[in-house]
């Protein structure tokens, strides 16, 4: 065989590499969604079930949907980290529910729920950025 005649180079892998915006806003969107995307189908399974119920035991418990105030940095605090959330936030919304029972004594716990489901979806969110950007072993 000749040095000009070499044969093509054939590629290292046939599968596609997925983006990190897609992959941020899909994990976003569904919690758990960015693992799924990428072939993690039990690790997303169990962020999708344990945060969409952490969301919905908030809202089963009275907890409140806060809508952003700047003029209160504590709720506009909790508004955001309640948005981080997505899919289930939107749909909370657009459903009326999470108006929030003040004098119910599960009040509180309701907030809390519905808060810290967003904070953990916003860890989910980054660890799946870390699998698109290739720095994390699948």
């Amino acid at each position: 065989m000749s040095p000009s005649a070499t044969p093509a180079a054939t590629p290292a892998s046939t599968t596609v590499p997925i983006g990190r915006a897609l992959t941020y806003a899909l994990a976003w969107i569904v919690p758990g969604g960015g693992h799924f995307l990428h072939g993690q189908t039990r690790k997303a399974l169990v962020f999708f079930v344990v945060l969409v119920t952490m969301f919905w035991i908030g809202l089963d418990c009275g907890g409140r949907l806060f809508a952003f105030e700047v003029s209160d940095p504590l709720v506009g605090l909790a508004c955001l980290a309640e948005w981080a959330i997505g899919l289930p936030r939107i749909v909370g919304a657009m459903s009326g529910w999470g108006r929030g029972d003040v004098v119910a004594t599960t009040y509180e716990y309701g907030n809390t729920f519905l808060i810290v489901a967003g904070l953990l979806n916003t860890l989910v969110v980054l660890d799946a950025g870390d699998l698109a950007a290739g720095s994390k072993r699948r």
